[in-house]
């Protein structure tokens, strides 16, 4: 068990400043992703906590203990990498056992902590096969329990599933969540840049943009109350709609004029100073249905792509506004070069001034 914070982190390189004011307290036990986009600082934020990356500015402690200075071997954490880096000619016991052997720990302790590892992970079938003998799956198990037996604080994973193909790739991810499970106490840092990783692994996520955090919070919250433009975009795919209008009526709930000449509601209150707002309208694909009366949106489907349990639909563009994406259940091949409206629950509306969500005001 172990509790990590990071108090205003940097990280620079020279004058280069690619992280900044990082603040984060991980609590024991939490599995934690962090997501964002290429070249985001997910990855050097992680090094950072390994210790292979120098911290150069702020605080970082496990269990209160100050670790800016402590070499990572101290650190008592363990890192499974992108690359499995077994070696090849050592079998799965051997790989898993080696950091043990290094430390000149006792052969009983040692066969204790492999047998456990491989009893969590599924392995024991497998512990006297070289890696050339196994499955791509099977190879990242084997680096995830080369770092079970050295049982440490904090086990960190920098996207260990990029390797695999789709279908091992959902296989893993199970057996990572089943992993958490069969370790509660244990306190996991997760990167990805997969999204569905993010949203069923992880106790909270950190989004991370433009070299700083853009939010913090469960799957659901960042999902369903996104604090930013930003946020309401990366999460969920295909990313959410985003419409520019005015506010018209304020109370209880929000009428919004929407520049393309829709009007939609949003159970989202504002005060009387907020008409006349600018604001950006948002709302996700898989919350649009279609209207017989005025929507948010009307438009030609140019293109569909059915997936079986559901269709989506590519309207065209409407002057300078990005084209909008719906979801619809079941199979609508149909609907293509057809005039469809589309519009929404309110309590599905987000509304954005200034790129940031009127709900966090």
């Amino acid at each position: 068990m172990a509790e990590l914070k990071l108090s205003n982190v940097e990280k620079a390189y020279g004058e280069v400043k690619v992280l900044r004011d990082i603040n984060l307290d991980i609590k024991s036990g939490e599995l934690i992703v962090f997501v964002g986009p290429s070249g985001c600082g997910k990855s050097t934020l992680l090094r950072m906590v390994a210790g292979l990356e120098r911290i150069t500015g702020g605080d970082f402690t496990i269990d209160g203990v100050r670790m800016n200075d402590v070499p990572p071997s101290e650190r008592g954490i363990a890192m499974v990498f992108q690359s499995y880096a077994l070696y090849p000619h050592m079998t799965v016991r051997e790989n898993m056992s080696f950091a043990l052997k290094l430390a000149k720990k006792p052969q009983s302790e040692i066969n204790a902590a492999v047998e456990r590892a491989a009893r969590i992970l599924q392995l024991t079938p497998y512990l006297e096969r070289l890696p050339k003998a196994l499955s791509g799956g099977q190879r990242q198990r084997v680096a995830i329990g080369r770092a079970i037996v050295r049982d440490p604080k904090v086990y960190l994973f920098d996207e260990p599933l990029s390797n695999l193909d789709a279908a091992l790739r959902v296989a893993t991810r199970i057996e990572v969540a089943q992993l958490k499970e069969a370790m509660p106490n244990s306190t996991m840092i997760y990167v990805t840049h997969d999204q569905v990783e993010a949203m069923t692994l992880a106790t909270r996520i950190v989004v991370l943009a433009g070299g700083g955090v853009a939010q913090v919070g469960t799957p659901l919250e960042l999902y369903e109350r996104p604090e930013n433009e930003f946020v309401a975009q990366f999460i969920g795919s295909p990313s959410m709609n985003l419409l520019p209008g005015e506010i018209v009526e304020t109370g209880a709930q929000t009428r919004i004029k929407l520049d393309n000449g829709g009007e939609a509601l949003a159970s989202i209150p504002t005060k009387a100073s907020d008409k006349g707002l600018k604001v950006n309208l948002g709302v996700r694909p898989e919350d649009l249905v279609p209207t017989e009366g005025l929507g948010l949106f009307s438009g030609e489907v140019e293109f569909t792509e059915a997936l079986g349990e559901v269709t989506l639909l590519y309207f065209k563009k409407v002057g300078e506004s990005a084209g909008m994406v719906a979801k619809f259940p079941g199979i609508h091949r149909d609907l293509r070069h057809k005039a469809v409206t589309l519009t929404a629950d309110p309590s599905k509306i987000h509304l954005f001034s200034n790129g940031r969500s009127l709900l966090y005001r």
